[in-house]
């Protein structure tokens, strides 16, 4: 069942449960949010959001209740959400019609950017585990509130260069 396994069927068996799991969220979340509002044009980043934030929980779920599972998946989780940041980019490009040039300049700021924030967080992180916080915001609240007001800064960055 681990990615890692030798066996070839059953290491397929976790990308086809979040293929499936996420579609679902991901169809569920497009017809009873999306459509009613009239909002469809946002659909990409609701998917990406949605499989993002599915692989985060899984990924917690699996961390408290299964140690040595967590341990055994290893950097194949988190890799799932640097896909979805692949994905989107690369889609948005497609949307945009951008040209090879734009495109490359594009890739390049997109990559810079998600390394930058990875880095802040990162180090944020680091501090946060020498700082005393309280016990209901410990471990994923603190870093829900931290991930927050970091994309409150970014929003300062948009419309830099317009």
């Amino acid at each position: 069942m681990l990615p890692q396994s030798p066996e070839r069927f059953p290491s397929l068996a976790p990308g086809d449960w979040f293929t499936s799991f996420t579609a679902l969220l991901n169809w569920l979340a497009y017809h009873y949010i999306l459509v009613p509002l009239h909002l469809e044009f946002f659909r990409f980043i609701l998917f990406i959001i949605t499989i993002a934030a599915f692989v985060q929980f899984v990924e917690m779920a699996i961390e408290r209740y299964s140690p040595l599972l967590y341990t055994n998946l290893g950097i194949f989780l988190p890799l799932i959400t640097v896909n979805c940041a692949i994905l989107g980019a690369s889609l948005f490009m497609v949307i945009r019609d951008y040209s090879l040039i734009t495109t490359v300049g594009y890739g390049l700021g997109s990559g810079l950017g998600w390394m930058l924030a990875i880095v802040a967080m990162a180090g944020i992180r680091q501090r946060l585990n020498n700082s005393r916080i309280p016990k209901g915001l410990q471990g994923p609240g603190i870093t829900l509130i931290v991930a927050g007001l970091m994309a409150l800064a970014f929003i300062g960055f948009s419309g830099v260069l317009q």
